[in-house]
């Protein structure tokens, strides 16, 4: 099936089309000998070379964030790493420190682990946003103090695409002794990530927002603070003890091939995109002259636009816009629900507005045409719904 038979695809933040090149490293790993051993198997060759293989991925993911690969632990995905992060170095922290601090636009697993953790007697401190979505670092400099744990602010959101400050807010973190926690799973393939100038100590990372296969991840855990990390889950000792179970290997090393294909290419996709997603703002203000944005351009995700057309229910816009198009109203993570996107209500929108809104997300297949294609599908949506007096 093509990727346009369900109409032009603008949901790369809910998931990444698998490289093609990907998936032929993989291959070799879900058929024959080279995907027969289990990589946890030191008593024959077969084990060898597919522990070789995951440790040739490690090293791929490890370069692209200026790692090493020994800090490097595989999890299922970003939600896994969130959870190893975050439960992981607040149950290893000290008594006097029983803070937790996170960002109101967390992902929604990050917010919950943290109501989890006040059930395990610690305080939680939630640090607001500006309207233009970037967080305020003078609030959260206030927040973080002796008594801090960990805290915890994503890279780039995964609604609004607004990217954060994160080299700064390390810095607040170290001032305080406090870890640093990211969740850089929407940045991996649109921004270069340099763990040590960001000055974090954990860094969770996701292979299928960055071209790489589904049900795969990963936890960057700084050397220095290994001690300072406990294992949620236990079985046998792999991933240096934080992380226990068979790894596999087909999806390891799909995993290290999407970040060798970024750190080849991920410079000019990062122009393209941003060029579409202009050329894709720009046709959407012409045919729609009170559409809004919500939060900033200039720092931003180079292919997010989350947008509302006052007036319009994003449901209603997306229904009449399907076949033709494929986007989101927000988070794939919180599909089904009914609330307003607990992102767009901290940085000031109503529960109307918030409900008005739509997320495009474009990427490595985006072209012009779909563009085209996408502008044309909303502004007629748009005019439907209007017509049809569902507002």
């Amino acid at each position: 099936m093509s990727e346009r038979a369900h109409g032009v695809y603008m949901d790369y933040q809910a998931s990444t089309p698998l490289d093609p090149r990907v998936f032929a490293a993989m291959r070799a790993y879900f058929e024959g000998a080279a995907g027969l051993g289990n990589p946890h198997a030191a008593d024959h060759a077969y084990g060898w070379d597919a522990d070789a293989a995951i440790n040739r991925a490690r090293n791929q993911i490890a370069s692209l964030i200026g790692a090493d690969s020994d800090e490097v632990i595989f999890t299922s995905g970003a939600t896994e790493a969130n959870n190893l992060a975050l439960l992981g170095a607040a149950r290893a922290a000290l008594p006097a420190r029983r803070e937790i601090v996170v960002s109101a636009i967390e992902h929604k697993c990050v917010l919950a682990v943290g109501r989890a953790l006040v059930d395990e007697g610690f305080a939680l401190r939630v640090a607001p946003v500006r309207s233009d979505g970037m967080i305020d670092v003078d609030e959260l400099g206030r927040l973080i103090g002796r008594n801090t744990a960990i805290v915890s602010v994503m890279a780039v959101n995964n609604e609004t695409g607004v990217t954060q400050p994160i080299a700064q807010v390390g810095k607040l973190c170290r001032a305080a002794g406090a870890l640093l926690h990211s969740d850089a799973a929407q940045a991996l393939a649109v921004e270069p990530i340099e763990v040590d100038s960001w000055n974090v100590d954990l860094l969770s990372l996701s292979a299928h927002k960055a071209y790489g296969p589904k049900g795969i991840g990963a936890l960057y855990v700084r050397r220095e603070r290994r001690s300072q990390m406990r294992p949620i889950m236990f079985g046998g000792g792999q991933e240096d003890g934080l992380r226990p179970g068979t790894l596999a290997t087909p999806l390891c090393v799909g995993f290290g091939a999407a970040c060798q294909i970024l750190s080849d290419e991920r410079e000019t996709e990062i122009e393209r995109t941003r060029r579409l997603r202009d050329r894709l703002l720009d046709q959407l203000r012409a045919d729609l002259p009170d559409l809004k944005v919500n939060g900033t351009l200039i720092s931003r995700h180079p292919g997010n636009l989350n947008i509302r057309v006052p007036g319009i229910e994003a449901e209603l816009l997306l229904a009449a816009a399907r076949p033709k198009l494929a986007a989101a109203t927000g988070s794939a993570c919180t599909s089904g629900t009914t609330e307003p996107s607990h992102v767009l209500i901290a940085m000031g929108l109503s529960g109307a507005q918030a409900a008005e809104s739509v997320r495009l997300s474009l990427g490595r297949l985006t072209r012009d045409e779909d563009v085209d294609a996408a502008a044309s599908a909303l502004a007629a949506a748009a005019k439907e719904v209007r017509e049809s007096g569902q507002l």
